[in-house]
C-alpha cells in the first residue's frame, strides 16, 4: 500500500468520511428504496416459477405472437393458459396441472399448429404438493440461515453486532425481492440460491467491518480521545477501499452473466441467478457501509458507559479548542476524566479505636 494512496490516508485517518455521523441521511435513502421495493412487492407481487406454484408448462420455438399462442391454446383445449414470450424465438404456455393424456393431446395440437416436431416441444409438469414443499423448504433454509448468523455473531462478537447485521440483511433481502417484483423476473430455485449467496456476501462484508470496529474500540473506555461512533467511523474508512474493490471484482463476472448469458444466450436459469447476485451484491455493499455500522454505533451509544465516554470526549475537545484559541479552558477536563469515588473527604476516612486514657 503506497504511503500517499487514498487507502493509506483513509487507514491512518488523514482522510475521513463521516459515514456514522450522517446516518440519518443514509437511513432516509434506505427507507425510500425499501418502501419502493415493498410497494412493488404488494402491488405487482412475485412471479413465482412452476416449481413453487405447480402446474404444467409448454415451450415451442417459434416467432409467432402471443395472440397466436392464445388461439393455439384454445384449440388445444387449454383456454385459461397464460401465454408469454420467452426471448425472441419462443412461446410459453402455463396452465394448471394436467394429466398425462391431456398433456399428450396438447403437445400434438401445438406441434401441428406451429409445424414443429413433438420432441422439440419442452414440457414440464409439477404437482401442487411438490410446489408447496419447495416453497416450504426455501423458507426453512432462509430461517435456519438467519438463526445461525445471529448465534455466530453473538458468540464471536456481541449481540448488538448480531442485531445490526440482521438489520442489514433484512434491508438487502427486501430490496432484492422488491426488484424481482418490479422487474417481473420469474422466481425459481436458482433465485433462492442467488438470494442465499448474496446474503452470505453481505454478511462477509459486514463481518470484516465489525472486526475492525472491535479492534478500534478495544480499551476505548480507558481514554477520552474517541467516542464509539468515532471509532466505528474510523473502521469504516479503514475498510472502505477494500469493500469497494471486493464488490467490483464480484460484480464483474455477475454482470457478464447477466448481459451475455441473458442478452445473447437467452438462458433463463442464468438470468434468475444473475439478477439476484447483481442486485444483492450492490445492496450488500451499501448496507455494510451505510446501514450496519451506523446502526451498530447508534445502539452502542445508548449504553450508559458509552454515553459517559461521549461526554468526556466532548469536554476534552472543548478544552483543546479553548487552548488553541489562547483561552483558559472553561471545562475541568481532569474531573470529567476522573472515575467517581463513592467515599471522599475527612468524614469518609476509616475510624480508629483510641483508648479512653488518651482521649
Amino acid at each position: 500500500m503506497a504511503k500517499n494512496s487514498l487507502a493509506a490516508r483513509l487507514y491512518s485517518g488523514q482522510v475521513s468520511y463521516d459515514f456514522v455521523g450522517r446516518r440519518n441521511r443514509w437511513y432516509v435513502i434506505s427507507g425510500i428504496i425499501v418502501l419502493v421495493a415493498i410497494a412493488g412487492l404488494f402491488t405487482r407481487g412475485l412471479n413465482l416459477g412452476l416449481d413453487f406454484v405447480g402446474g404444467s408448462q409448454f415451450q415451442v420455438k417459434t416467432t409467432a405472437t402471443v395472440e397466436q399462442g392464445r388461439a393455439a391454446a384454445k384449440s388445444a383445449g387449454i383456454p385459461d393458459a397464460v401465454v408469454t414470450k420467452v426471448g425472441n424465438d419462443k412461446l410459453q404456455w402455463r396452465t394448471t396441472t394436467l394429466d398425462s393424456n391431456t398433456l399428450t393431446d396438447v403437445v400434438k395440437t401445438l406441434a401441428t399448429t406451429f409445424k414443429v416436431n413433438e420432441a422439440d416441444i419442452a414440457t414440464e409438469s409439477v404437482g401442487p404438493t411438490w410446489g408447496k414443499e419447495i416453497t416450504s423448504k426455501a423458507f426453512q433454509g432462509l430461517v435456519v440461515f438467519l438463526i445461525l448468523v445471529a448465534l455466530f455473531l453473538s458468540i464471536y462478537f456481541q449481540w448488538q453486532m448480531a442485531l445490526a447485521a440482521l438489520f442489514a440483511l433484512a434491508h438487502d433481502l427486501i430490496i432484492t425481492v422488491g426488484i424481482y417484483a418490479l422487474s417481473g423476473f420469474e422466481v425459481t430455485p436458482a433465485t433462492v440460491i442467488g438470494v442465499l449467496t448474496i446474503l452470505g456476501f453481505s454478511l462477509y462484508d459486514t463481518v470484516v467491518v465489525f472486526d475492525k470496529v472491535r479492534e478500534n474500540t478495544a480499551g476505548l473506555l480507558k481514554t477520552a480521545r474517541m467516542t464509539y461512533s468515532d471509532a466505528a467511523n474510523l473502521a469504516l474508512n479503514q475498510t472502505l477501499v477494500r469493500s469497494i474493490n471486493t464488490s467490483i471484482i464480484a460484480l464483474l463476472p455477475v454482470a457478464s452473466i447477466l448481459v451475455i448469458g441473458v442478452g445473447f444466450l437467452g438462458a433463463g436459469t442464468l438470468k434468475d441467478l444473475a439478477l439476484a447476485l447483481f442486485v444483492g451484491t450492490i445492496a450488500g455493499t451499501y448496507s455494510s457501509i451505510f446501514v450496519a455500522t451506523p446502526f451498530l454505533a447508534q445502539i452502542r451509544e445508548r449504553n450508559p458507559q458509552m454515553a459517559a465516554l461521549a461526554k468526556r470526549v466532548s469536554a476534552r475537545r472543548a478544552a483543546d479548542a479553548d487552548r488553541a484559541a489562547g483561552i483558559e479552558p472553561t471545562t475541568d477536563v481532569e474531573s470529567a476524566n476522573a472515575i467517581p469515588m463513592r467515599q471522599v473527604g475527612e468524614r469518609a476516612q476509616p475510624k480508629r479505636n483510641i483508648p479512653r486514657s488518651k482521649r
